[in-house]
């Protein structure tokens, strides 16, 4: 760690900041993430004075001074200053949660301004003018929707939510370490551990749903695909619906994957009649407004006073069930949507969320949304104790509670109804003729372990720019594996060249009590490794794909410190900046990519389909260039999905006869092994 020389890079660099107003000089990208990283420095206090230009931007800058430069006229800037002059905002050092509908508006009203924004100078100013005039989280989640979703910010790379509001991630204990250390000026390293005891059960697996990289990808998929978007602001979404059923899906059998790992059953769904059974303690405090509310075991669901009664969430989920029985969802004026086809989950995703593209939000509701809150206010449902919301109303905290997996295996099998209710694949939308899949193999192990991770606390404890920072870090344990490489034999008797989509599956072969699954007993909890295309050249073909490249995966993101010592570089240098490496932080942190197994060696088939790549790919030149590499949770920005076909294609949907799918020539089947090695930091 090296806060102290943090500090000093941030005042070094101060200078570089840019004059705001009348600037028309183009802004190189070091330029643009040195700015971004700097109006993200220490959000819960004032700007530094020795960030000279933001200090002026946020005292002097006029937002109504020249409104060419806004795209809209400068209409959202005008009503987000009003609201700030009317004294409408929500106070600063407040908690803020993007489920509270107030609080969602005003961070939506400054994402607004701020992607209207037609140049960067002018963008940059009003968001240093805003931070010193609106709520901290307000800002922060403004400012990286903003970044994710406008062209101005084209390359930029957010640093992690843990170090940016470490509360969110950090249990309490640690944060209390923290301040001690910043009042004694003494730096610390300080272990945090999950919460929870060895009498839960739940503890053998809270490693999984507190991992702090798993928590980054799910409110940055949230972040990419918003339950607010509107194609108003730039481009539509492409099958946003399905990507929110299949993102969920997987965090669902990752994390039964893991509980077959730990000898504990696959998690069970919540019934709304039913006690939620283990409660939840989150040794977790906001950084103002007090500590995360903890649920006892065995609560029985309460309506939740401004927000939602039980039985209408039984209503709304009813609603949607007689939509897939009946093969169609209802739209605004009474139009039938079917949905008994391969495009019908995109919509079932919309309604069930819901977001802004539900066809009929009045009449099928916001289920998934609305049951977060419920879950979340279950220890104070009737607000008798005025208690902050709930962990489930954070996607950066949500996963930490093992109720969130219970509540999604609950809307999994709402979308397993809809998916058993199509019609199984036919030869024809399965087979790739000419191409046989010959051999899979594993280069390597499959060897999990569990290593150290340190992450910095600076931006954790208040401070003032009078005192020096000192090096103050969180060390927590998280699960990791031996790098690995996939190879195919493939034979392709076409006579010339064909394209080809790879579709790489890990599926449990046995239940807790070490039953073998069948295939269709199986196929839906299959982990999705990996998918990418290839040409097949005629004859025999050697392919091999390494664990790293996973389009279901990200590396790290590089530390606060990290990314601004490289764009300090950068921009005092004059060269480029490369950070292509980390463009899209959305997917499964790429050390998460097999589940842990156990000591004895936990067996899973592995499913390969090739399949024709000509059919399927729905944009070209996806085997030179996979546009950033994540795709396969969360598509590619502001284009089409690179896939036509269904996601989970070919298990998604019912197998009557396993024997049919495995003859395919072009369908492998291989069982593998996974180790957990618990002796590796003794190596």
């Amino acid at each position: 760690m090296k806060g102290v020389s943090l500090l000093f890079l941030v005042l070094a660099t101060a200078s570089a900041w840019p004059s705001f107003q009348n600037d028309d000089r183009p802004v190189s990208l070091a330029q643009r993430q040195l700015d971004v990283l700097q109006i993200l420095y220490k959000v819960n206090e004032p700007i530094r004075d020795s960030f000279a230009g933001l200090k002026d931007a946020a005292k002097n800058f006029n937002p109504l001074a020249d409104l060419s430069h806004y795209t809209d006229g400068g209409e959202a800037i005008k009503r987000l200053l009003h609201e700030v002059e009317d004294h409408r905002v929500l106070e600063k050092h407040h908690y803020f949660s993007l489920f509270n509908d107030r609080h969602r508006e005003e961070a939506l009203m400054l994402f607004n301004a701020l992607i209207h924004c037609d140049d960067w100078h002018v963008g940059a100013a009003v968001a240093a003018y805003f931070r010193e005039r609106l709520n901290e989280g307000v800002f922060v989640y403004g400012i990286y929707v903003t970044v994710i979703h406008d062209d101005l910010s084209d390359h930029i790379v957010l640093p992690p939510l843990y170090e940016i509001t470490p509360h969110l991630f950090t249990n309490s204990e640690v944060i209390n370490q923290a301040y001690s250390a910043k009042m004694r000026q003494t730096p610390g390293k300080f272990r945090m551990s999950f919460t929870g005891t060895q009498r839960n059960p739940e503890q053998r697996v809270a490693y999984f749903g507190e991992d702090i990289g798993l928590n980054v990808h799910h409110v940055t998929w949230h972040m990419d695909y918003p339950f607010w978007w509107k194609d108003s602001y730039g481009h539509h979404l492409d099958r946003k619906g399905e990507l929110f059923f299949w993102v969920h899906h997987q965090l669902t059998v990752r994390f039964d994957a893991e509980r077959l790992s730990n000898h504990l059953d696959f998690v069970d769904e919540l019934y709304w009649d039913r006690p939620i059974v283990d409660g939840f303690a989150p040794h977790t405090t906001y950084k103002y407004g007090g500590e995360f509310p903890s649920r006892p075991d065995n609560v029985r669901f309460s309506d939740v006073d401004g927000v939602a009664r039980i039985r209408d969430l039984i209503i709304t989920e009813n609603r949607i069930r007689d939509a897939i029985a009946h093969g169609y969802v209802a739209g605004h004026d009474g139009e039938r949507i079917d949905i008994r086809n391969e495009h019908g989950i995109d919509v079932l995703g919309d309604v069930i969320e819901s977001s802004e593209y539900s066809p009929n939000p009045e009449y099928y509701g916001a289920l998934h949304n609305l049951a977060h809150i419920v879950l979340g206010r279950q220890g104070d449902p009737h607000g008798k104790f005025n208690m902050p919301p709930g962990v489930m109303e954070h996607f950066e905290t949500a996963t930490r509670d093992p109720a969130f997996f219970r509540l999604h295996k609950y809307m999994d099998n709402i979308f397993k109804e809809h998916k058993d209710s199509l019609p199984h694949y036919t030869a024809e939308e399965v087979q790739f003729p000419g191409v046989s899949v010959n051999k899979v193999a594993v280069k390597g192990e499959l060897k999990t372990f569990f290593e150290d991770f340190e992450f910095d606390l600076t931006m954790a404890v208040d401070d003032t720019q009078d005192i020096e920072d000192v090096p103050i870090s969180a060390i927590v344990s998280r699960l990791n594996h031996e790098p690995f490489s996939l190879t195919f034999d493939v034979s392709n008797s076409n006579g010339g060249d064909v394209f080809a989509t790879f579709r790489v599956f890990l599926c449990p072969r046995h239940d807790a009590n070490g039953i073998l699954f069948t295939l269709n007993e199986g196929r839906w909890h299959c982990i999705e490794l990996d998918k990418f295309w290839r040409t097949l050249h005629a004859g025999d073909n050697h392919i091999e794909r390494k664990s790293s490249e996973a389009s279901t995966t990200v590396p790290d993101i590089p530390s606060y410190h990290t990314l601004l010592e490289k764009a300090s570089n950068a921009v005092e240098s004059g060269s480029d900046l490369d950070l292509s490496a980390h463009y899209r932080s959305c997917g499964i942190p790429n050390r998460l990519l097999l589940p842990k197994g156990n000591t004895e060696g936990l067996d899973f088939a592995l499913v390969v389909a090739v399949t024709d790549g000509s059919k399927d790919a729905a944009i070209d030149g996806l085997e030179k260039d996979e546009h950033g590499g994540t795709h396969a949770q969360c598509g590619i920005h502001g284009e089409v999905y690179p896939d036509k076909r269904p996601l989970g294609f070919p298990l998604d949907r019912q197998i009557p006869d396993e024997r049919v799918l495995l003859k395919f020539p072009n369908i492998h089947k291989e069982v593998v092994t996974v180790h957990f090695d618990d002796h590796h930091d003794d190596h």
